[in-house]
Formats: structure tokens, sequence, C-alpha cells
């Protein structure tokens, strides 16, 4: 094999390794495709949106923190152990006399062993804490105030996703109005072209459809880009790899839109998430000051302990020698007489907080009714404009064909036909607005009426 031959061979190992990996990338690397109806893409939302996931960890939190609380309601039990090694033991002075010696002379005497070991359990139950008596009430709102919470993330994420999933939908009218309008103007452009090889058209006339249709061209690849952007969005509000392909199943009608929705008679500000937590919030404020104004009452509790030591000259405990045991039960009342003025002010403060809640939850009242009244008005307005938008380009469209068939029995002009081709493109996008406001009003109104 000659050295031209041998480059020849190995260019051809170095492509066929570049491809084999970017084929096994691909593998590892595959997209997903997914097609959902509206409820789907919610229900893959609520389990992969991150701020939902975190909202889910929070509640997973309060159970541990709850779990705490009631943890300090059970016997404390512990057990404990020391070694000492007396490396000098402590002298003393004892008069000489005692041992005969003369009287007003001290002998130094060394006291004690050099090892000494120690071991034993203790046990603390507390019998009555008003903190904790109360922390132990407050769990069960805890919990409700952390789901409530929770709740209130999956909602916004929900009007979001449901915003954003339908004016996608409704984008594909768009673009099949562009598409239909386009397919008429190639027609028209034929069409005179084959009246200008004739005579009876002027090249002006087949310029200012190719203007036209380039205009139509244009618009719609700005619709398609606006679309994919937007379901590039849509996959990161759900949680979905952008990569991933999705496809939407769900289709919009005006009378969907329309369909039952003023009717919030039975309206209760309870049926609101955020004044749901609000709610939970005076609750907890109310514990916290009869949190407050217990701790001003005594603690009693209950301490045991049981002890074992021994003492050795030599390190020998496994061996024989005497243990001795010390055991000892406690029953402790603690009564606060005087903290400096410190438990009223915290009282106060606890007080001062709650009202605040309350403040807070009798303005979420009035926000919610001028939301309400807000979010109706908004959707009543956008059903109507729907409404004489859609007859409107129903108009249009009939003038256009009317004019269409006058130009082609030749009474009447390029120019009349262009501009009612413009008028019903400008009334195809009035409507295509106006749903667009439609969709956005009717998620607003159910959100604000609590029915999301």
């Amino acid at each position: 094999m000659n050295l031209k031959e041998w480059k020849l061979v190995k260019w051809g190992i170095a492509v066929c390794a570049v491809c084999c990996s970017t084929l096994l990338y691909a593998q590892q690397d595959t997209a997903h495709e997914h097609a959902f109806t509206l409820q789907q893409a919610l229900d893959y939302a609520r389990k992969n949106n991150m701020q939902v996931k975190n909202a889910l960890i929070d509640i997973q939190i309060q159970q541990q923190v709850n779990r705490e609380v009631t943890g300090r309601a059970y016997p404390q039990i512990s057990a404990s152990g020391s070694l000492v090694y007396n490396a000098q033991l402590p002298v003393s002075l004892v008069p000489a006399e005692f041992f005969g010696g003369q009287p007003g002379t001290f002998e130094k005497l060394a006291f004690g062993v050099k090892w000494g070991a120690t071991g034993g359990v203790s046990l603390n139950q507390l019998l009555f804490d008003g903190q904790v008596f109360i922390g132990l009430k407050a769990r069960n709102t805890l919990m409700e105030f952390a789901t409530t919470k929770e709740a209130i993330t999956e909602e916004a994420i929900r009007a979001n996703i449901t915003k954003i999933y339908y004016q996608l939908v409704a984008g594909k009218t768009q673009i099949d109005l562009l598409d239909a309008n386009i397919s008429l103007l190639d027609k028209l452009q034929h069409d005179t072209k084959i009246m200008f090889d004739n005579g009876f058209a002027e090249q002006l006339d087949i310029d200012k459809l190719t203007v036209q249709i380039a205009n139509l061209q244009t618009e719609k690849i700005s619709a398609l880009n606006q679309i994919q952007n937007g379901m590039l969005g849509l996959k990161v509000l759900m949680g979905m790899p952008v990569k991933d392909a999705l496809i939407l199943i769900d289709t919009i009608t005006d009378e969907q839109i329309k369909d039952g929705l003023l009717d919030a008679g039975n309206f209760d500000y309870s049926q609101r998430k955020d004044f749901q937590y609000a709610d939970l919030g005076v609750k907890l404020g109310e514990f916290d000051v009869r949190r407050y104004k217990l701790a001003k009452l005594p603690t009693l509790s209950l301490n045991g302990y049981y002890n074992k030591n021994a003492q050795r000259n030599k390190f020998d405990f496994l061996g024989k020698g005497d243990w001795f045991g010390i055991s000892a039960i406690t029953l402790q009342l603690q009564i606060p007489l005087f903290t400096g003025f410190s438990a009223n002010a915290r009282i106060q403060q606890a007080n001062l907080s709650l009202q605040q809640s309350i403040n807070q939850r009798e303005a979420l009242k009035n926000d919610i009714d001028n939301e309400i009244t807000t979010a109706k008005n908004n959707f009543s307005t956008a059903v109507s404009t729907l409404d004489y938008q859609k007859k409107n380009m129903q108009l249009a469209e009939t003038v256009f064909n009317q004019t269409k068939k006058k130009f082609e029995v030749g009474t009447g002009s390029n120019t009349e036909i262009i501009q009612a081709q413009t008028d019903m493109k400008a009334a195809q996008t009035n409507y295509i607005n106006a749903l667009y406001n439609a969709i956005i009003a009717r998620v607003d109104y159910i959100k604000a009426t609590g029915k999301l």
C-alpha cells in the first residue's frame, strides 16, 4: 500500500468515526414528540414546571417542620458516657497529728484514682408548655397554608399556559387565512396575466398583485415565527425540553369562548385561592397571639437519669470491680415572674401583625370585586367585538368575491379588486386580534371568579 492509499484509508476511518459518534449522540439525545390537549398540557406542567415543583417541596418542608414541633412533645431520651484519666492527682494538706505526727504540721496526701468511667441514660418529658401546645394545634393550619401557596403558584401557571395554548391555536387560523389570501391572489395574478397577454390588462396590474402577494408571504413568515417562538415559550412554561416536539390537539371556536361564562351569581370569596391564603394568614396570626399569651404561663417538665460509675487505678473496667449506680427523678416547675416587659411587647407585636393581616384580607375582598367586575366588562366587550369583527370579515370576503367577479367579466378595475383585498385582509387581521383578546379575557374572567 503506497502513501497516497494509506492517507485515503486514514481519512475513511476518520469519517466513519465521526459519523458513528454523531449517530450515537443523536440516539442519546433523541427528541420526543408530544400531542397534547390543553388538559394534558396542564397535567404535564404540574409534574414538570420548576415553580410548581418547588412549591410542592415547600409542602414537604412544612411537613418536616410539623414533625419537629411534634417531636418536642415526645420524651427526649439520651445516653452519655465519659472516661477520665487523671494524669496527676490533686494533693491536699492534712494535719500530721492525725497520723501521730507533730501537731501544727501537715502531710501531703493525693486523693483519688488514676482512672474513672461514667455511663448512663437521661429522660426529659415536657408536661406543659403553652407555646408547644399552640404549635401542635397550628400544624394543620400551617399545612393548609403551604398547600394553598402551592395552589396559587399552580393557578398562575395554569392561567398562562391556557392563554398561550389557545393563542397558538388561534394562530393556526391566522395562517389559514393568510394561505387562503395568497391562493386567491395567485389565481387572480394568473388570470390577470392571461388578460394581459390578450391586451385586456396592463403590466402595472400584474405588478400590484405581485406586491400584494409578497406582502402576504412576508406576513405569513412573521406569523409563523411568532407561533414558533410562542411554542418555545409554552414548552419552557410547561417544563418541557425545548428540543421536544409539541403538537396542540385542541381547537378554539367563537362558541367555545362564549360558552356560559358570565354567571358569577354564586361566587364566594373562599373560591379564590389568594383569599384562602389570606384567611389562613389571619388564623396563623391568631395562633401567634395565643402562643405569646400562653408563654406567660408556667412550664412543667419531668426529668430523670440513671448513671453508673467506676474508679480504677488501672484501665481494667471490663474486668472485675464494682460499678456504683446513681439515679434521680425531678419534677421541674418554671414560673416566669418578670421578663422586663418583653412578653407583653411580643403580644402587642403579634396583635398588630394580626390586625395587618385582617386589613389585607379586607382589602383583598375589594380587589377581588374590582377584578371580577373589570374582567366581566372586558369579556363582554371582547365577545361583542369578536362577533362584530367576524361579521365584518364575512362581509369583506363577500365584497371581495363580488369585486373579483366584476373584474373577471371586465366591468371592474384592478384598483377596485386590490382595494377590496386590502379591506378583506384588514378585516381578517381585526378578527384575529379580537379572537386573541377574547381568549385572554375569558381566561382572566375564569381566574377572577376562582374557577380556573
